[in-house]
């Protein structure tokens, strides 16, 4: 075999290897991973206790403040109904019956 076989054999055993260890620290680290912008860092991977949180909240006044438009509705449309109007008490059937399923997902605030 010449010199330069010799030479070449054992780096190109090696070449592989090394693609497949970078890429195993790559997903190692994959959760702890931070993107620099500017002078923040920005967590991508991972969501905190304190995100999470906020995203339970958020969702939580979400489903308020529907409740909140269906019970007005529910109201107006009670209204019209005690007056007569058939399509009234069709529409306040349907805010009530969304309120109920809606409420269990609501957590209830003793005063």
């Amino acid at each position: 075999m010449s010199q330069t076989k010799l030479i070449l054999l054992p780096a190109l055993l090696a070449l592989p290897g090394c693609g497949v260890a970078g890429a195993a620290v790559d997903l190692a680290t994959a959760p702890v991973r931070v993107v620099k912008t500017g002078s923040t860092v920005v967590d991508v991977m991972t969501t905190s206790d304190s995100e999470r949180d906020q995203k339970r909240g958020r969702e939580i006044r979400r489903r308020e403040e529907r409740l909140g438009e269906l019970d007005r509705e529910y109201r107006k449309q009670t209204s019209k109904c005690e007056r007569g109007n058939d399509e009234a008490c069709r529409k306040a059937e349907q805010a009530y019956a969304e309120m109920r399923a809606l409420t269990p997902s609501v957590p209830y605030e003793r005063d």
